[in-house]
């Protein structure tokens, strides 16, 4: 029954997916069919007619993103393999072990509740530290990869002090976490799938609340746009005003990402009233003014279309399936193979990692339909920027053609990628089919409408 709920759960998101794409208006179509036709007769790996490398910057994008691909799927196998070996190997019973042991003064004072939070904190403390050494070779190896090609000029000392930051908050998190979750299954050993995935709706709000506001700045510098771009900050207000959207000047900030990266970006984060548009500094020394009003225009749109709201629901949807099956997996794991991990029961320490491993599965068996709703956004951003700037920029195809071009060249992208490449891992659609997009897409021309503006 649970596996008929799930494949239930898959049909929706499949079905919502559906939808989007029908709405798909005529414009959209002759723009999309348009990219496709080029993409199909344009060489594998090779330079498109509306996005186009250099020779030597073709040769290093075409060899980079034969080496991304194998990083990301070794990565997720590896996750999977590292999780696996320290239960099989006995290390998470051994450090399961080592935090009982910890406490044993305090249980033989009765003093139960201060030994469940040092439990906690030993338990996760050295999971933390095993889980980081494991993964350390791949992020070594893709920090060397960017520097090497020019994506990257961050330090190593710099890159090891983010590595120790990312590492402290995210030791906070798990311990938070951890704590919590057995707590609740220990109080609610049949429905702790439910109290949890309940109490982490306000949190997970909380967190995206609380993003931008203390953990962001903790690894980069933010400053206001309009302390150093007054004059671009009074173009964006055009394209505020144009979508009657409440971004005022204080939600728009500048990163300053030239300090680690040569790469460009622009984002949305945040909720309430911490939300916020990011530009890159970066973005800004490479783009055309026309080009970050696109940008912008771009990034706004996920404001105007609900796409963080959305995500939130998304993400409260896939994690009441998730945790719903993983309390009948977690149980059948623990019962066939709980002897040889000693892991007795679902009120174990060491049953935590089995529920982590339980969900690093499903995160990768889920990533082509989560990566495909994310692209199906993106898209939808896409179409709003260039809608967005027309009548405030000459040319709003151009514009966001040149953009894609820069955008791509600055990072390398493949022009024209494996098909299955783009549907298994890209969160966006490829550079190169997003330029021949926007060359294509014109709302304005006569017999079509636009999608989210009237003539």
């Amino acid at each position: 029954m649970h596996l008929l709920r799930h494949a239930v759960f898959l049909c929706l998101l499949f079905s919502f997916a559906i939808s989007a794409r029908a709405s798909e208006t005529p414009a959209e179509h002759t723009a999309n069919v348009y990219a496709q036709q080029e993409m199909t007769a344009a060489p594998r790996h090779g330079n498109l007619p509306d996005y186009s490398l250099s020779p030597d910057k073709l040769a290093k994008a075409q060899h980079l993103a034969k080496v991304r691909i194998t990083l990301h799927f070794l990565d997720a196998v590896w996750s999977i393999v590292q999780l696996a070996l320290l239960l099989w190997l006995g290390v998470v019973a051994w450090m399961r072990n080592r935090a009982l042991g910890s406490s044993g003064g305090l249980r033989e004072q009765g003093r139960w509740v201060l030994a469940f939070w040092q439990e906690c904190l030993v338990f996760t403390f050295l999971f933390s530290i095993a889980n980081t050494l494991l993964d350390l070779p791949l992020s070594l190896y893709s920090h060397r990869l960017s520097v090497q090609y020019g994506l990257s000029i961050q330090s190593w000392s710099s890159w090891f002090s983010d590595l120790a930051k990312g590492w402290g908050v995210t030791l906070l998190g798990e311990f938070l976490l951890c704590a919590l979750l057995m707590w609740i299954i220990r109080s609610l050993p049949r429905t702790w799938w439910l109290a949890f995935w309940a109490v982490m709706m306000p949190l997970t709000i909380i967190a995206i609340y609380g993003m931008p506001l203390v953990i962001d700045p903790l690894f980069n510098t933010f400053e206001p746009l309009q302390q150093s771009q007054p004059a671009l900050v009074a173009q964006l207000e055009k394209v505020v005003e144009r979508g009657h959207m409440n971004i005022p000047p204080e939600r728009m900030f500048l990163m300053k990402a030239s300090a680690k990266t040569t790469t460009m970006n622009a984002y949305v984060t945040g909720f309430g009233n911490s939300k916020r548009v990011v530009v890159w500094d970066t973005s800004l020394a490479k783009g055309t003014p026309d080009e970050i009003l696109f940008i912008f225009g771009h990034e706004s749109g996920h404001y105007v279309l609900g796409h963080i709201l959305r995500g939130i629901v998304m993400t409260f949807l896939g994690l009441f399936a998730g945790l719903y099956l993983a309390f009948f997996l977690v149980r059948w794991a623990i019962a066939y193979f709980g002897r040889q991990w000693r892991i007795p029961s679902q009120a174990d320490w060491g049953a935590l990692v089995v529920l982590l491993l339980v969900f690093t599965i499903f995160n990768t068996l889920a990533e082509p339909v989560t990566e495909s709703l994310t692209r199906m956004q993106e898209h939808a951003a896409d179409v709003y920027g260039q809608e967005a700037i027309h009548g405030i920029v000459a040319d709003p195809q151009t514009t966001a053609k040149n953009a894609f071009n820069v955008l791509g060249d600055s990072s390398l992208e493949d022009p024209n990628p494996n098909p299955f490449v783009e549907f298994w891992v890209y969160s966006h659609p490829a550079v190169g089919r997003r330029a021949a997009f926007g060359k294509a897409y014109d709302p304005w021309a006569p017999g079509v409408e636009p999608k989210y503006f009237k003539k």
